[in-house]
């Protein structure tokens, strides 16, 4: 199947060039089709991840893979709405940091194109440099949380590719990417408690495309990454960790009735998470 086709298919262009701020040439950027029976929505993963079933007619399609605007030209990426608010004072650290992103997505990669229409390898690299290029982004664009989102949905990506590549290792990069998400994802907590970043101010907390799961979904992830990835080494830190993310993962079923701002899909993970916390709290303490 040609390019031209696939695009056809699944995806569009944009109609209205967008110009980097970095290297400040034009591109367009990908979207993926909706409607038509292309995305079959199936379960909801533990992680808030919504899996699709594949459709008769077009097959497995990743929606994942196209959320970050990638320039094809320097590999600057940031989430669309993000490109006008690109740092003026940082612009030249970025485009001297060309190579290196090129070289760290080397390092787990090795069939990147965005000049294409995007696979699987393109998606999960397009989160990896959106990682790197939000480390410079301004505190109004909630950089520390984009972070945390676009490591955490990497490590789907990786995920993905694991199942379909399974001797490549690219489950063991997952993890680090899990591991990362969890520290922007803590981090975020205090950098709102501090009121450095308003994540108040963030239209969609996701983490995935199809339901915001708002800041209780942000709760619940900050609890589901402690408990699978948090490090535990240190018993009492293990127990202190888990016993603070299980009273916020707490606050998320306080009322116990579920409404339009908070689905019993949420409600019942939240529940099943605190438990488990619960349990893995006492035979630390045991």
């Amino acid at each position: 199947m040609g390019t031209e086709e696939k695009i056809e298919r699944f995806t569009f262009l944009s109609k209205k060039a967008i110009v980097c701020p970095a290297c400040e040439k034009e591109f367009r950027k990908e979207d993926l089709l909706t409607g038509g029976g292309r995305l079959i929505a199936g379960d909801l993963d533990e992680d808030l991840r919504r899996r699709y079933q594949p459709s008769k007619r077009y097959g497995t399609i990743y929606p994942l893979v196209y959320p970050v605007a990638v320039c094809p030209h320097c590999w600057y990426a940031v989430y669309p709405g993000d490109i006008a608010a690109a740092p003026r004072g940082d612009l030249e650290r970025i485009r001297g940091e060309e190579d290196m992103r090129r070289e760290n997505v080397a390092l787990i990669l090795d069939d990147v194109d965005f000049t294409r229409s995007r696979t699987l390898q393109d998606g999960a690299a397009s989160y990896l440099l959106a990682l790197l290029c939000y480390e410079h982004a301004d505190a109004r664009v909630t950089p520390t949380f984009k972070r945390g989102l676009s490591a955490l949905r990497c490590a789907w990506c990786l995920n993905d590719l694991h199942a379909a590549h399974p001797g490549e290792s690219y489950d063991k990069v997952a993890r680090i990417m899990y591991e990362k998400a969890l520290f922007f994802y803590r981090r975020s907590l205090d950098t709102m408690h501090s009121r450095r970043e308003d994540l108040e101010a963030l239209k969609s907390f996701g983490p995935d495309l199809d339901n915001n799961y708002g800041f209780d979904g942000f709760l619940y992830l900050n609890g589901q990454l402690e408990f699978r990835y948090g490090p535990t080494e240190d018993r009492e830190k293990r127990i202190q960790a888990l016993e603070n993310a299980r009273r916020a993962v707490a606050k998320i079923f306080g009322m116990g009735r579920a409404s339009k701002g908070k689905p019993s899909a949420i409600l019942d993970l939240a529940r099943s998470l605190h438990d488990q916390m619960g349990e893995q709290i006492k035979k630390l303490e045991g």
